[in-house]
């Protein structure tokens, strides 16, 4: 196994693509692992590294859950990419065509760079996407649209409402059964993520119906008194990264 020289946070430059507004990209390695690393395609990337680039001033402090949960012998090496987002995050991050977009990009532009110059994995199965609301609404489109493109999705606080709560049967049409993916669910109930959890049950519901097993390789997990907001995701954030990539 090829040993990785660790990477400070590398901010990766302002990404163009058709049909996309530009959006900057970070990267972060892992000390002292060894290849090939996982990869965790991460949305709305600006909240996740720095409270300054945050969009309430508090930061998920993903780089560092990662590295500790590695450090603990209870997740695989993994690099993250953050990718930022931009004016049209809503539209980005809802099934349709700027949603299509840039997950091309992510897919056809993106992703093969990265192999190209970082000792990552080309198995799709090792690649992991997160994201919170509607980053997490795009993470459970991705998943299901390009199914052989990636191996599983954190969805926290996912923002079922949304255009009249369109996703969830959507998801119903769509949901591969059980077998090569793994998925990851949770929500509050207060603020926005109030009105969540008889979406989330409807989701549930679609999960069993596929085969998947609470546990195994579906979770959902409730947060009493959890709110709506980087500061809730940031101290539950070690529970689904353990549970994509131990």
């Amino acid at each position: 196994m090829l040993e990785v020289t660790s990477m400070p946070m590398h901010e990766y430059g302002w990404w163009e693509a058709p049909q996309l507004k530009p959006r900057p990209i970070t990267l972060w390695l892992p000390e002292k692992a060894t290849a090939p690393l996982c990869v965790l395609f991460a949305h709305d990337g600006q909240n996740l590294f720095r409270p300054e680039t945050s969009f309430a001033g508090v930061d998920w402090g993903l780089h560092q859950a990662v590295q500790t949960l590695i450090d603990q012998g209870l997740a695989r090496p993994t690099m993250i990419v953050g990718l930022g987002n931009t004016p049209d995050r809503m539209k980005e991050y809802e099934p349709g065509p700027l949603a299509n977009a840039y997950l091309r990009f992510l897919i056809e532009d993106l992703r093969p760079h990265l192999q190209e110059h970082f000792p990552i994995s080309l198995d799709p199965a090792d690649h992991y996407l997160i994201g919170s609301s509607m980053g997490g609404i795009i993470s459970a489109y991705a998943l299901c649209k390009w199914p052989e493109q990636f191996g599983g999705a954190a969805c926290l606080s996912t923002h079922w409402p949304h255009n009249h709560g369109h996703m969830v049967p959507w998801l119903n049409h769509n949901l591969v059964y059980a077998g090569r993916h793994r998925w990851y669910f949770d929500y509050g109930d207060q603020t926005a993520d109030a009105p969540y959890a008889p979406f989330q049950k409807q989701v549930d519901d679609i999960f069993r119906q596929r085969g998947y097993r609470q546990g195994h390789d579906w979770e959902t997990l409730s947060f009493p008194g959890a709110d709506h907001s980087e500061r809730s995701w940031r101290q539950r954030l070690h529970i689904p990264l353990k549970f994509l990539l131990f």
